[in-house]
Order: C-alpha cells, then sequence, then structure tokens
C-alpha cells in the first residue's frame, strides 16, 4: 500500500545493512547537553552515554512519554532549560515546530537518510527530523487468550469480543504519542464517526489507560493483561526473550509512526544540540538501538537493521496523514473529542 512518506519505496529493500564506520571526535569537547529522551530507559541511556564518551560532553537525560515532552517543552518556553528532544512519535514533534517550540537546523547527515525521515524534516520546515519508524498494532499474552478459549486476536475488530473485557490496555494519548498515533489511525482507518463507534467499543474492554505507550506490552508479556495495544516493536521485545506474547499487524490495515528529533527552540547549549543532532543520524550510533532491544527501522540508509525488527513491508499500512494529524488544531481537537466521548464514559 502506498504511504504518504515513501516508507516502502526507500526503505524495505535494506535487510541489514552493515554500520560504516564512523571516527568520533576525542573525548576533550568541554559543556553539557539537557536531553529529553522519548523512547524507552534502555535506550536513552546507550545514546546519552556514548554521545558522552565520544564528545566529553555531559547530558543531563530526563525520559518521558513524548506527549509529556511536548507539555513540558510548551510550560518551559519563556525559559527553556531542555536542549535536544530525542525520540518519541512524530506527531508532537510536528506540534511543538507548528508552535515555534522547536528551531531550524540542517544536519550535513541528511543526505544519508530515507526519504521518510526527510519528509517529516520537510513537514516540520526543518525543525525536526525522522529517526526511526514503527508499526502500530498489539501484542496478545497466548496463554491468557488460550484460557479465555477464544480465537487469537487477528484484527482491530478482534479486540472488541466481550470475553476481552477489562483484559486490554492501551495508554492515554495526552501523555503517549503511541495513543495519539493510535487514536489519529483508527480516524484515518475507518472515517472519524466509526473510528469513534470503535474507541467507545473498545473503551468496555479497557482495563486501565497508562501513561506511557510502552507500558501494555510488559503488561501483557507478564499476563496482567490480554492484550496491549503498542507499537509493534515494543511486542517483539518480551517476544525475543521468551515470554508468551505475540506481536499483531491489525488485519483491517494501520498506522505507523515516524520517531524524531528536534532541536528545542532558545537551547542554553545551542552547538551541543547540534552536535548530538548530527550524531544521532550516524550508522553507529542508530546501530545502538538493537543492544539496546530496540527494533524500530532506523532512518539512516547505512545503519544495521536489527533481525528481530518487525517486517513493515509485509504489513498493511494506511496512508498516515502525518502533516495533517501532526498540526495542533488536529491533535487538539481530537484529544478534546477523545477525553469527552470515549475516556468520560463510565465502564
Amino acid at each position: 500500500m502506498h504511504t504518504r512518506s515513501g516508507l516502502k519505496a526507500s526503505l524495505f529493500a535494506l535487510a541489514a545493512v552493515a554500520a560504516t564506520a564512523f571516527s568520533a571526535a576525542p573525548a576533550s569537547a568541554q559543556g553539557s547537553l539537557v536531553m529529553y529522551c522519548g523512547v524507552q530507559e534502555e535506550w536513552c541511556r546507550a545514546m546519552s552515554n556514548a554521545f558522552e564518551k565520544d564528545t566529553g560532553i555531559k547530558v543531563a537525560m530526563t525520559r518521558k512519554s513524548a506527549g509529556e515532552i511536548y507539555a513540558q517543552l510548551k510550560a518551559e518556553s519563556s525559559n527553556p532549560r531542555g536542549d535536544v528532544w530525542w525520540g518519541g512519535t512524530g506527531d508532537p514533534h510536528l506540534q511543538a515546530a507548528e508552535e515555534g517550540l522547536t528551531q531550524e537546523y540542517t544536519s550535513p547527515l541528511n543526505k544519508d537518510l530515507h526519504d521518510w525521515s526527510l519528509n517529516q524534516w520537510k513537514a516540520a520546515k526543518q525543525r525536526s527530523i525522522g529517526i526511526y519508524a514503527g508499526a502500530l498494532g498489539f501484542g496478545f499474552n497466548t496463554e491468557q487468550i488460550k484460557s479465555k478459549g477464544i480465537p487469537e486476536p487477528k484484527c482491530w475488530a478482534d479486540l472488541l469480543n466481550a470475553k476481552l473485557k477489562d483484559d486490554v490496555q492501551v495508554a492515554d494519548p495526552n501523555s503517549s504519542g503511541t495513543a495519539y498515533n493510535l487514536l489519529a489511525t483508527v480516524v484515518q482507518l475507518m472515517g472519524e464517526d466509526k473510528g469513534f463507534e470503535y474507541l467507545k467499543a473498545l473503551h468496555k474492554n479497557v482495563s486501565q489507560y497508562t501513561k506511557s505507550g510502552a507500558a501494555p506490552a510488559k503488561a501483557a508479556s507478564l499476563g496482567e493483561t490480554a492484550v496491549g495495544i503498542v507499537f509493534i516493536h515494543d511486542a517483539v521485545v518480551f517476544a525475543v526473550q521468551g515470554d508468551p506474547i505475540k506481536p499483531v499487524a491489525p488485519c483491517e490495515g494501520t498506522g505507523y509512526e515516524i520517531g524524531s528529533m528536534s532541536i528545542v527552540k532558545g537551547a542554553r547549549n545551542l552547538d551541543n544540540a547540534k552536535k548530538f543532532y548530527d550524531w544521532a543520524l550516524t550508522p553507529v550510533a542508530q546501530a545502538l538501538a538493537g543492544p539496546a532491544k530496540s527494533y524500530q527501522l532506523p532512518s539512516n540508509k547505512a545503519s544495521p537493521v536489527p533481525a528481530q525488527s518487525p517486517k513493515m513491508d509485509q504489513m498493511k499500512l494506511i496512508d498516515y496523514d502525518f502533516v495533517k494529524y501532526g498540526s495542533s488544531a488536529e491533535r487538539t481537537r481530537l484529544l478534546a473529542k477523545w477525553d469527552k466521548d470515549v475516556k468520560a464514559l463510565p465502564k
């Protein structure tokens, strides 16, 4: 299926490509960097530690969900404390760009990136860039599903099964970029009216709306919930370590994210933010994902793709409109509608 960002055309001929050599500058640089990180802790730490080691620049890293980082940038806009926002779904990065919370930057590494990464940069008017891609789906606990005596779920529609009442977890789209991606995906896949009818029906089966987008995958792996709606790579993490969780790309079709990176407008350590930005786009930096159990598809064409990464070229992907659903007006409208029409409903 055609995707607006040219994902399939530019990326999926890749298997695993060896990382090109990158010789870091000696660790003699001075100064510090405040990094807001929107992926899981292990990958955040791997990135901040490696950058610090390669450059001598001291990194103060804070890990939060993408929606929380966006809210923090907005709250701090008159007195910015962060320098660079690395990771998390692209929609809140686009909203931050539109609202002038982040600043333009053109990296010399742009020439090495996939089209979908550069399309994010163009959509953000040079204020954000794609660093990885990942498809939306869910993971289910095979033991829990078997004990309920229901067929293995393969589609979004299967999650409405009455036997899954209070046994589905998904994050709150106000705090989580993953869950906002679900909201925007369902609206694009089904149409707004039918999409919200689906989310209302799903609400009956949701036990809790978590703060973190990846948390439902862990809950499903532990048997605390039967199904967790997450980016598929977050379910793969637990399947790879042998937990009874099965990742699913829904049969009707699904959306995907372009995880992004932005420099904070008014960054106090602007030169160091640019150094990190350039470094984070190199194959050697992007190769840190796999060992940190992160299985997204990297944006540099020469970066190695982890063998465990979901095969997005084999999925039915929707033509996700990142510009529309990353806009301030549309995000604000959809989140308000979800709060009023879905979250407020009785169980």
